[in-house]
């Protein structure tokens, strides 16, 4: 979200979560009845379904803070921010279930700032809860709430979280629905803040009065009919560390007071949330933003560089963590809309490609009103949505974060997801090796975007991408299983270096490895065996708390400098696969820091017994 109350960060404003009204995870509690609400308040319109009913696979839809935060002409006319009204919600609602419900979309998410006016003063009920801003929202959210699920679409909310320090009213402002309960029970007593903008007060859960409040808040939130609820500015994250901002509490009080309600809404977190409380996220929500903001509050709605091309080095280590009941959100895909957008062609299908992959909610910020034909089918092919909804798993890289890229994902009816990724600022070939997937020979390919067959390849397919382009390919292998040998980082027989040294690893192969690669230390690995000559894609397993290179090379050849994204602690192992050049018999294989920086640690490479 943004505004100037919130003195947001250029990028980090958009860290509005729009508090994903839904219950737990899969794995939470089914839903109870819900608490009693005031006389004359309507009873939720939605059926009491389990928690494990709600993302069951990405959400699909549309938010409106990327028109919101841009300065794209004639958007927000009355001032920054000012898109957000009760007519273009509805606009964007109309259009949604027009042009794009029938492709899967279905939730129209409201995003910072309906309680507040253009000068960005809030409005409050007498129990402290935010209150739709007249002029924004004159007839009320419940009334938005009724028109959008009329169209058979779902309704999205949001909120920061804490307690709003302008909803503090001198601590005097009394609790729905707990008799003696204030909003100076509810906080600490020094009114410490909280949030990724400082700006509430964090909330005191040791006093049950705290509870009771975020009751009220999803009571409210279920009483008007929402569906989903982003939950925005929560730590660690929201670039923000320490215990002020460990707000894993206020998460887990939503996930009771939601699930209380008896009404589904899904719970979604925002934003960079900090891969250490990943267990937290999913325990306690259904979809955290594993990043800044994808806008670019710039004259357009993102750019590649701010900071769409950011996620391809962000998300792998997350890919582990995603599937039914809670997903890696990317954040909003904005592909639809041409200039708009302020992208080529090739990188929307890029953007595209990488969300469906990822399995990452797809939610459009773009005016749905004004979809251009290219972005439109970006939108709504139904073969890549098949990737995202289906049950498949997310990819993750299968060669390094290198400028051409290609990631991969083993299907369960025994196909291959593969996408190519040039993301050099000049044309490039790609190449995926059928090595990299585990097997040999041949294989059938299908264009997703294109929807036609390119028939057999033989150990690769190779293409020709521009700048920031992709393809997304459907392999099915018609060959043999690649067989290994492996060998450990550690073992005696190779050669260290410099600072390289061997230490223990829980998650290692052997429970060893080899670390402390940096300031030219080496890593050689000895007696590699080839049956004969040729290029070889050696799988490397490695652990990294941080993106890291190393100069990779055989024997007395050249080195290639290879950058190895975040495995995200120092307690997990990912892997990649490596081309090197080997000679039939015995080779080295070295792993150079090569110069004041660090490399990863070394797990163990398994070489192919065919080049």
């Amino acid at each position: 979200m943004g505004s100037s109350s919130y003195a947001l960060p250029r990028r980090a404003a958009r860290a509005v979560v729009v508090l994903a009204l839904t219950a737990g995870t899969a794995t939470a509690a089914p839903a109870v009845q819900a608490a009693t609400a005031p006389p004359g308040t309507p009873a939720p319109s939605a059926s009491v379904s389990t928690a494990s009913a709600l993302a069951a696979k990405p959400f699909m839809g549309w938010t409106s803070w990327s028109m919101q935060s841009s300065k794209y002409p004639g958007l927000n006319p009355d001032g920054d921010y000012s898109y957000l009204t009760e007519a273009n919600v509805l606009k964007q609602a109309d259009a949604m279930a027009a042009k794009l419900k029938r492709y899967g979309y279905e939730y129209v998410n409201i995003d910072a700032g309906w309680w507040r006016d253009n000068a960005w003063k809030p409005e409050f009920d007498a129990f402290g809860r935010q209150k739709a801003d007249p002029v924004r929202f004159p007839s009320g959210m419940k009334a938005v709430a009724d028109h959008i699920h009329a169209k058979g679409l779902k309704a999205g909310i949001y909120l920061p979280v804490g307690l709003e320090k302008e909803a503090y009213g001198a601590g005097q402002v009394p609790i729905w629905n707990a008799d003696g309960c204030t909003t100076a029970d509810i906080v600490y007593d020094d009114l410490r803040t909280t949030n990724g903008w400082d700006s509430a007060y964090k909330i005191d859960f040791s006093d049950p009065c705290a509870q009771k409040y975020i009751d009220s808040q999803a009571q409210l939130f279920a009483d008007w009919g929402y569906d989903f609820l982003k939950l925005d500015g929560v730590g660690p994250g929201s670039f923000k560390s320490g215990e002020n901002y460990d707000n894993v509490a206020d998460v887990a009080a939503w996930q009771r007071a939601i699930t209380a309600t008896g009404r589904p809404i899904h719970l979604e977190l925002s934003w960079s949330l900090d891969y250490g409380h990943v267990e937290d996220w999913k325990k306690y929500s259904n979809g955290w933003r594993i990043d800044t903001d994808v806008e670019c509050y710039c004259n357009t709605l993102v750019t590649w560089e701010n900071s769409v091309d950011d996620r391809w080095d962000d998300a792998p280590k997350w890919t582990a963590h995603a599937g039914p009941g809670g997903w890696n959100d990317l954040d909003s895909l904005n592909v639809g809309n041409g200039e708009m957008d302020g992208l080529t062609k090739a990188e929307r299908q890029s953007y595209a490609t990488l969300w469906a992959i990822a399995k990452s909610p797809l939610y459009t910020g773009d005016d749905l009103t004004r979809l251009d034909s290219y972005g439109l089918s970006l939108l709504t092919n139904p073969e890549v949505i098949a990737v995202n909804q289906g049950n498949t798993p997310p990819a993750r890289p299968v060669t390094p974060s290198d400028p051409q890229q290609v990631w991969a994902a083993k299907n369960p009816d025994g196909t291959y997801t593969v996408a190519l990724f040039n993301l050099a600022d000049s044309p490039a070939s790609v190449s995926a090796h059928w090595a990299t997937l585990g097997f040999t020979g041949k294989a059938s390919v299908r264009d997703l975007w294109n929807r036609e067959d390119l028939g057999s390849h033989t150990g690769r397919i190779t293409q020709a991408l521009p700048a920031h382009g992709s393809r997304l390919f459907t392999v099915t292998p018609r060959g043999t299983t690649v067989t290994s040998t492996a060998y450990e980082a550690e073992a005696p027989a190779n050669t260290l270096s410099g600072n390289a040294s061997v230490a223990g690893c829980s998650a290692c192969s052997g429970e060893r490895k080899v670390g402390n690669l940096y300031g030219g230390g080496k890593l050689t690995f000895n007696d590699i065996v080839a049956p004969k000559a040729g290029t070889y894609h050696i799988k490397v397993s490695y652990i990294s708390g941080d993106p890291r290179s190393a100069d990779v090379s055989a024997n007395d050849g050249g080195a290639t400098r290879h950058k190895f994204a975040s495995t995200g602690d120092w307690g997990t192992v990912n892997s990649v696969y490596v081309p090197v050049t080997l000679k039939a018999g015995t080779n080295t294989v070295t792993f150079d820091s090569s110069g004041p920086g660090w490399a990863p640690d070394i797990d163990r490479i398994d070489v192919p017994k065919s080049s």
